[in-house]
């Protein structure tokens, strides 16, 4: 139901499930509550189906696949409802649409994985979402600092969010986006990847970190809070004063408020 206040607004009549992630909602709560206060200030409505639970990728990326199938059930079972699920981060959106059949087919499951395939395929990036979905890139955002994207390997790779995040930071009040140089390269972390290939994983981050550190940007801004930890944690150690803010604490930020 489209409530008077939301008339006019790109999400005016639009219910959207939050699909939180784990790691958002352990970690890093202020991204998932960017994310309600910018989908309700554009009108959507915005509900929090309670069952839901991890995507279920570690266990995937590690070959435990009758162990990640429960969380395509819970996955399935909990946004089957709902025509529009939003999550704060390209990695999981990407599992979700790229795993969880797979996982339920391999299972011999044809059933799941039909039901999977169904509502990945209205599982969305919060950037893809705001851009192909509402058709909005500036969203009435002030953030007047300079920062610089990284745009993370699953957000690029996996979900495919394409240019959606750069359209929308190009958009926002106040901000000086800064071009960092081999963003698309990966940061190392990569879930598993970080503990299976230590060695490889460190000079990967180090790389990354001093690109950033370069910039001379105040904020390092990504889709995926784990992937801005692991960069951050280098430049923290190494002094480097540039700060991690996932892309959806930026957009839901306007003038005179701190948009949660």
């Amino acid at each position: 139901m489209t409530s008077p206040s939301s008339v006019g607004l790109p999400g005016a009549g639009k219910t959207v499930a939050l699909f939180a992630t784990c790691a958002n909602d352990v970690m890093f709560p202020d991204t998932p509550k960017a994310v309600v206060g910018l989908l309700e200030r554009l009108g959507c409505t915005v509900v929090f189906p309670e069952e839901q639970t991890c995507c279920g990728q570690v266990f995937t990326n590690t070959g435990y696949y009758p162990e990640a199938l429960p969380s395509v059930k819970t996955y399935v079972k909990a946004f089957a409802d709902y025509e529009y699920i939003v999550g704060p981060s390209g990695s999981c959106v990407g599992a979700v649409r790229h795993q969880h059949a797979m996982l339920a087919e391999e299972a011999g499951d044809h059933r799941l994985a039909g039901q999977a395939a169904e509502v990945a395929s209205r599982t969305f990036d919060i950037s893809e979402f705001l851009v192909n979905v509402l058709g909005v890139t500036d969203v009435g955002a002030y953030f007047p600092h300079r920062v610089t994207y990284h745009p993370t390997c699953h957000s690029v790779r996996v979900a495919k969010v394409g240019d959606a995040p750069l359209q929308l930071l190009r958009a926002v009040r106040g901000l000086q986006l800064i071009e960092l140089e081999f963003a698309e390269q990966c940061c190392g972390f990569g879930g598993t990847f970080s503990l299976k290939n230590p060695d490889v994983s460190r000079a990967m981050v180090n790389d990354k970190a001093r690109h950033v550190m370069e910039t001379g940007a105040e904020y390092l801004v990504t889709g995926d809070n784990l992937c801005a930890l692991n960069i951050s944690g280098v430049i923290h150690r190494n002094r480097g004063g540039v700060k991690p803010i996932h892309l959806a604490e930026i957009l839901a930020h306007t003038e005179g408020g701190d948009g949660k």
